[in-house]
């Protein structure tokens, strides 16, 4: 995949890059990462400036989900009876990510960027949810982005003349994004569990004082009661 888009991109330049990531975007079975690799590539070798390219890749990475996003959020529920899109967004998976949403809030649209077999379904369903306004996913996945490519872009310059090195790098990192992930997720669940706990705590004293209360109003009542039968 790296040969074939490294050709295609040292033919037509800053211009496939974009288009590439725009169709990752759409969910087009292309890695990403692999693809801004390229960019760097071929910005390695002298055929295009690597500054620029992580320009163009942000540009591109930025334009395919805010693609997706604003057509979840234009077409709503009829998006997931498009052919293409109900590839990508099964029920299932549509189901998945609601939960995540409704555990994690807006913390999943940076996650999905490091997330690429969910990272489609997770715009999209932002954009169906109507509670993401543009701002704010611009704002959490492009701080995303200013991680994710710079580290494949710079990567892939600096590595454009020995590949077999530049490939166990992209493993390495790739296994090392998934571990931070990995541990990110078990972090979050532990102050979900936590918030979880300090609510029950919260709750049980709450009863535990209207229970209190209750008590000490019927012994008022029934002292009242004695009263007035004497």
């Amino acid at each position: 995949m790296l040969a074939i888009l490294e050709t295609f991109f040292i033919e037509y330049g800053y211009a496939a890059v974009f288009l590439v990531l725009l169709a990752c975007g759409f969910g087009v079975p292309i890695p990403e990462d692999v693809t801004l690799v390229a960019g760097g590539v071929i910005s390695g070798l002298g055929y295009t400036n690597v500054h620029t390219m992580v320009a163009v890749g942000m540009l591109g990475v930025l334009a395919g989900d805010g693609l997706m996003f604003a057509a979840g959020r234009v077409f709503g529920h009829k998006i997931l009876k498009v052919r293409f899109i109900a590839r990508v967004m099964t029920p299932k998976r549509y189901a998945q990510v609601q939960e995540k949403f409704d555990k994690y809030g807006n913390r999943v649209l940076f996650a999905a960027r490091f997330l690429p077999g969910l990272r489609t379904p997770i715009f999209i369903t932002a954009g169906i949810s109507r509670k993401v306004s543009y701002l704010r996913f611009l704002m959490m996945d492009g701080l995303a982005a200013l991680i994710s490519v710079p580290v494949w872009v710079y990567l892939g310059g600096y590595g454009a003349e020995n590949r077999e090195w530049l490939m166990h790098k992209v493993h390495q990192f790739q296994s090392g994004l998934f571990v931070l992930i990995g541990i990110g997720a078990v972090v979050l669940l532990y102050f979900w569990w936590k918030k979880r706990q300090r609510q029950r705590f919260f709750r049980d004293h709450v009863r535990s004082i209207r229970a209190k209360r209750k008590e000490r109003k019927a012994a008022r009542k029934a002292a009242e009661a004695e009263k007035q039968a004497d």
